[in-house]
């Protein structure tokens, strides 16, 4: 449940929501290809990939001089199972809530 909690706070800042967002493409980017019209510094920007990194939702890839970063899927996919999970515990408790009234 940790790892969960590890990438939802990653993703509850708007800023590495839109470089996730870039990421999305599946294609390797760049810092410099990342922070591009953005009013956010390189620096900025590479702390913030460094969370996502942490979290496991992107990985770098060092080529040459220049690092590049992917989307990774497994650990999206993953908390999503864990959302669809609790979404099905809600609809459960939802569901002997109304019975309990309706009795």
């Amino acid at each position: 449940m940790r790892a969960h909690a590890v990438i939802f706070a990653a993703l509850g800042d708007t800023t590495r929501l839109a470089l996730v967002a870039k990421l999305c493409s599946r294609q390797p980017r760049s810092i410099s290809q990342l922070s591009e019209r953005s009013k956010l510094t390189r620096q900025a920007i590479t702390k913030h990939l460094r969370v996502l990194e942490s979290a496991g939702i992107v990985h770098s890839v060092h080529k040459g001089r220049e690092t590049r970063f992917e989307f990774d899927l497994e650990p999206m996919a993953e908390a999503r199972e864990y959302l669809d999970f609790v979404s099905q515990q809600w609809d459960e408790a939802l569901a002997r809530l109304k019975a309990f009234i309706e009795d």
